[in-house]
């Protein structure tokens, strides 16, 4: 085991991660197998998968991040923590599960406001092929509502975002909503996180028979 506190270290996964773990615990609790869009540091895997024994948590990302990913699942190993797989939504498709069982859920935090938008638009394509029927896809970040930031604090992050890669920035609500719908995924409960952020829950839906 590693000494944790000399892993790469993150405070707003520090801050975050009991909020976003009651709201996993109420929405999977019938669900088994969870794949982590975008693991960063690694932190909330090594902490959600041992409060959620029920889940398989497969973690992901580009290859460059494995090596702080493991470091913290080798300094806080469990039996349902799996070693990130390597997914780049600019060129992969989505990465199978090293179990061999299919996903039932996607979870991705604070992604969305970070990547170019042709790589959400491939990450709700790439999830909803992925999800059987009632699968859900979990995303957790800031969001604008109606067109308007929901608090200064928000603002100033989306101008630091868009001055380091114009591409990114805290997105409209109601277009990933949109989005959603397109792939077949329906807006569930919604709910207020700390810091101004929200998490989202999507559901699959299943298709009428004329579109499959």
């Amino acid at each position: 085991m590693q000494d944790a506190g000399r892993l790469p270290f993150s405070q707003a996964c520090e801050n975050n991660k009991d909020a976003i773990l009651k709201v996993l615990q109420q929405e999977l609790q019938e669900y088994t197998h969870v794949l982590e869009v975008g693991s960063g540091t690694g932190q909330h895997s090594a902490y959600f998968a041992p409060n959620l024994p029920h889940l398989q948590w497969q973690t992901s990302d580009v290859i460059d991040n494995h090596h702080i990913i493991k470091a913290w699942h080798n300094a806080y190993p469990t039996s349902n923590l799996y070693a990130p797989l390597t997914f780049d939504l600019r060129t992969d498709a989505l990465p199978k599960s090293m179990t061999g069982k299919l996903y039932d859920a996607v979870f991705t935090a604070n992604t969305l406001h970070i990547i170019a938008w042709s790589l959400v638009e491939n990450l709700f394509k790439l999830a909803a092929e992925a999800l059987p029927t009632n699968g859900k896809l979990i995303i957790y970040g800031p969001f604008n509502e109606n067109g308007h930031y929901t608090s200064a604090s928000n603002q100033s992050f989306d101008l630091s975002l868009r001055q380091r890669d114009p591409s990114s920035g805290i997105r409209n609500k109601e277009d990933i909503i949109i989005l959603a719908k397109q792939h077949h995924l329906t807006l569930g409960n919604q709910y207020q996180m700390p810091a101004n952020n929200q998490i989202l829950i999507f559901k699959k839906i299943k298709r009428l028979r004329a579109e499959e």
